[in-house]
């Protein structure tokens, strides 16, 4: 056994080493750089002798169990001990002679290529997962073979429901779209068919919706701007846009790329549908009055708004075919959803089977009610239109509607219309996609099933690329139909084969009823329909109590939708959302941590008072974890380890029934009064003088990597003091952008002592001054009286990723603090919880003792390691084993209590 018996401090700047016995060195102080290299030099020899003293105890050892561990050339290389041989059985305790503890051996290496493969790769370049990858593009082989007739009965009611509104929904959405009203039906059944095939949603509905027709609308009115009038025609423009969607929808889904949809948050999509909600109801409003043609909807909203009103004397007849069955739709849902059932929870209350059925009747009564009120009005319309021309018609009607399915084929698409449509296509892709998975996900979650995002994404690519063969524009999710399905209780997408079977029948018998739909009408349904997409108050005050800044985006969204148009308020909503992530990990919340003695005491008496007092034994090995002047606790540590017992008894936690509380250290920040992580009326105690704890709340990139090195060397600036002060080293030789403070000329130092002395007199002992007097008084230079640095601790237990700009960064800030310490400075790693993060940094030195960076001298006699413990049944007693590679001292799996280090 070597037994080391020296000390080693730093002689100057170069951070050479001297040995040292146990006798002082004595020079004459020549002048105060001499005098300052000497204080540093004892505070370096004080603790590198008391570090040297507590480990130059010699350990016996039993040679029986235990056999030595020599180290090899990549191990630590720290003071000589003695290891457990890992091929014997474990001993039962961990302390040896009272001084050292032995730790089992443990060579941690670098995670390599092969297993990043075979751990997060291999399964995907599999037979098996090619098999399954082709099995999951078509849900409908899992649940097909297991359906019944129960399932049968729940979707057909579902189907047929949803088809009486899809019908007239289709037509209105068409109109709004600015194409003719089949062309949403065509939409709509397609939709309904091919989304059955492809959904991990049971409860959406696919086809034309409010927001994408409006954006459709504007798509076909700019493209139609540049060419000559009536060269194309808007629905070859609409379904050219259906199929550029669909080709990019498909795309993204099948390289499974959704996750880019996570990219826009939940209130930046609130705002959006909000502000196209109130941008659609203004558009209709002229055509709910009858001036349609005098007003353009194309423009922003506020200057719709302007021009409705400056028309208003304009109104025509087509006003009592708009807002009387508006008013009646409202009044019936109204009176559907909440007045209707509360006087049957009145009068029924104890009769369950009325209960049942007028509820039953009240709510197919709420889905009819589109449907009911176009019958009626088209009724009506009918008999005041029927045999008049165009002119004497005294409202606007639909017109006609072909019957059946005319040119099913795939689309022709003129040249050069793709690249006219390019530059509208983000947007479109945007409402698209975000309004279907938005609306999936929230009813997956409300009826308690999972949707797959990418397999959503080729489902609503597919339905758009299908559609196009029978001329349809961009469909997506809807809102009120899906929430229409969801309480009619449906089983399956198979309801889609019905709701589609629905249209179709509309297609082929009811186009001449169709002639004489109200125009008026259409726009009273949109505007009952797309009203139920404007945030409600509840909704609108819950962002602002979740998040001031989710409100404040929510707010602008829907005034640049409002004043400026949809696609800014969707660049805006996309923009606002990338930038609140980007600041997020720009600007990570670092927290330099102290630290504080909790415990944890199960089943304890909550009492009164805000603190207690306890009085116990006190274990002197504890004293030093309390640097503050006040009064502390003082407890004895339970027993933690029982050889006796094959399960971890209650003794070795905290208990209440022990009477024995066993506190550890606890780091958190300085803020905890801010961060509430912990109670604010306590105090924080700081770590060792020189030790620096920070922790990284996010991923460690090169987005923030830069803040982190100035917000750590600047605390380390702050609170230690260099190796060399900047005084003592010559004018020429300082750093221009660090000279230190401005310090007067000679001629003008040599002119103020000439004043000094010819004002004071000749001084009692001839003139003669003291070193300390010519040094520091006459000088103006104070003694630093703050710590040298030794530690930087960094926490990366919140740092899931690293690239190569932070590591580099890390390799600037170790080579800057040692130059700034004028020695080497231990940097410490702990809570890694990325094998590559380990493999990057201990690739460039960290980690482990190096002649370069981290020589073994530095960390005589203070190498933490962690140990772990598990029963060991065969034994009856316990298996002790390193917790963290013992080559690499620097990597632990918590922070160490540097307190108990004696540094």
């Amino acid at each position: 056994m070597t037994d080391r018996r020296k000390s080693y401090v730093y002689e100057d700047s170069t951070s050479s080493i001297i040995e040292q016995d146990n006798t002082h060195i004595h020079n004459d102080l020549d002048d105060l750089e001499a005098e300052y290299d000497q204080y540093k030099h004892d505070e370096y020899g004080s603790n590198s002798n008391s570090n040297n003293n507590n480990n130059n105890n010699n350990i016996q050892v039993n040679t029986n169990d235990i056999e030595p561990y020599i180290t090899g050339p990549h191990e630590s290389h720290t003071t000589d001990k003695s290891y457990i041989n890992t091929d014997k059985p474990f001993i039962d305790t961990s302390i040896i002679n009272g001084n050292e503890t032995i730790v089992p051996a443990y060579h941690e290496h670098i995670v390599t290529e092969k297993e990043y493969f075979d751990h997060s790769l291999r399964e995907y370049f599999t037979v098996h997962a090619a098999k399954n990858y082709v099995k999951s593009l078509f849900p409908i082989v899992h649940w097909l073979p297991h359906y019944n007739f129960t399932w049968f009965t729940q979707d057909l009611i579902a189907g047929i429901t949803v088809g009486c509104v899809l019908v007239p929904q289709s037509m209105s959405y068409a109109q709004l779209a600015t194409l003719p009203p089949q062309y949403g039906l065509y939409s709509s059944f397609i939709g309904a068919y091919i989304y059955s095939l492809f959904a991990t949603s049971k409860d959406v509905c696919i086809g034309p919706v409010a927001v994408m027709s409006l954006e459709t609308a504007k798509v076909v009115g700019r493209v139609m701007e540049k060419y000559p009038e009536g060269e194309i025609e808007a629905p070859i423009i609409a379904t050219t846009l259906a199929l550029l969607c669909g080709i990019i929808a498909t795309g993204v889904g099948l390289l499974r790329l959704g996750f880019l949809v996570e990219l826009i948050s939940l209130n930046a999509v609130a705002g959006f549908m909000t502000g196209s909600a109130l941008n659609i109801i203004t558009g209709q409003v002229p055509g709910l009055m009858g001036y349609n043609s005098k007003v353009n909807t194309r423009t922003s909203t506020y200057k719709v708004i302007i021009n409705t009103l400056k028309h208003l004397p304009d109104t025509k007849l087509d006003a009592v075919f708009g807002l009387i069955p508006m008013f009646l739709l409202y009044f019936w849902k109204w009176w559907c959803n909440s007045m209707g059932p509360k006087l049957v929870d009145r009068y029924y209350a104890k009769d369950s089977k009325q209960n049942f059925y007028w509820k039953k009747f009240y709510f197919y009564a709420q889905a009819c009610r589109n449907a009911i009120i176009i019958i009626v009005f088209t009724a009506i319309s009918w008999r005041i239109t029927r045999g008049k021309k165009k002119a004497d018609r005294p409202i606007s009607i639909l017109g006609t509607v072909p019957k059946g399915l005319h040119d099913i084929r795939p689309i022709q698409v003129p040249e050069g219309l793709m690249r006219n449509i390019a530059p509208e296509l983000p947007a479109s892709i945007i409402v698209l996609l975000l309004e279907h998975i938005a609306i999936s996900k929230s009813f997956g979650r409300v009826n308690d099933y999972k949707i797959v995002p990418d397999q959503e994404l080729i489902a609503i690519g597919v339905t758009n690329l299908v559609g196009t063969v029978f001329h349809a524009y961009p469909a997506t999710g809807s809102f009120s139909r899906s929430a229409l399905k969801a309480k009619c209780n449906v089983k399956t997408p198979f309801s889609g084969v019905f709701s589609g079977t629905c249209v179709i029948v509309a297609i082929y018998c009811l186009t001449g009823a169709f002639f004489y739909i109200p125009k008026a009408t259409l726009s009273g349904v949109i505007i009952h329909a797309v009203s139920d997409l404007v945030a409600t108050y509840t909704t609108t005050w819950n962002f602002y109590k979740m998040s001031p800044t989710d409100f404040l985006c929510f707010l602008v969204t829907i005034i640049i939708t409002v004043f400026s148009s949809i696609e800014n308020g969707i660049y805006f909503a996309m923009c606002w959302s990338c930038a609140v992530l980007l600041f997020k990990v720009a600007f990570p919340a670092g927290h330099f941590l102290g630290r504080v003695e909790v415990a944890e005491v199960v089943n304890g008496e909550v009492v009164a008072n805000e603190s207690v007092n306890i009085e116990d034994e006190f274990d002197s090995n504890e004293s030093n974890n309390f640097s503050s002047g006040k009064d502390v606790t003082k407890v004895t540590k339970t027993k933690i380890f029982d050889k006796t017992s094959t399960s971890f008894s209650s003794d070795s936690l905290d208990s209440g029934s022990s009477g024995k509380i066993v506190y550890h250290t606890k780091w958190v920040p300085y803020d905890h009064k801010y961060t509430k992580e912990l109670n604010g009326e306590l105090e924080i105690l700081p770590p060792p003088p020189g030790v620096l704890v920070y922790r990284l709340s996010d991923s460690y990139t090169y987005v923030n990597a830069s803040r982190h090195y100035d917000v750590i060397f600047d605390k380390i600036k702050e609170t230690t003091r260099r190796g060399q002060l900047m005084h003592h080293r010559r004018k020429v030789d300082r750093p221009w952008n660090d000279p230190g403070e401005w310090e007067p000329p000679t001629f003008y130092k040599d002119w103020a002592k000439w004043f000094k002395r010819g004002k004071s007199g000749d001084d009692d002992d001839g003139g003669e001054t003291t070193l300390e007097e010519t040094g520091i008084q006459e000088t103006g230079i104070i003694r630093d009286e703050r710590p040298l640095l030794r530690i930087v601790c960094l926490d990366f237990s919140q740092v899931s990723q690293i690239d190569a700009t932070a590591v580099q960064s890390l390799i600037d800030l170790r080579k800057a603090i040692n130059a700034y310490a004028d020695r080497q400075v231990e940097f410490h790693f702990c809570g890694i919880i990325s094998p590559w993060i380990k493999r990057s940094l201990k690739k460039f030195g960290f980690g482990n003792t190096n002649e370069t960076y981290a020589d073994e001298s530095i960390i005589s006699g203070h190498t933490s390691y962690h140990l772990a413990r598990v029963p060991n049944d065969l034994e009856a007693g316990y298996e002790v084993r390193a917790a963290t590679g013992t080559n690499l001292p620097f990597f632990h799996i918590d922070i160490p209590d540097f307190n108990k280090w004696g540094l």
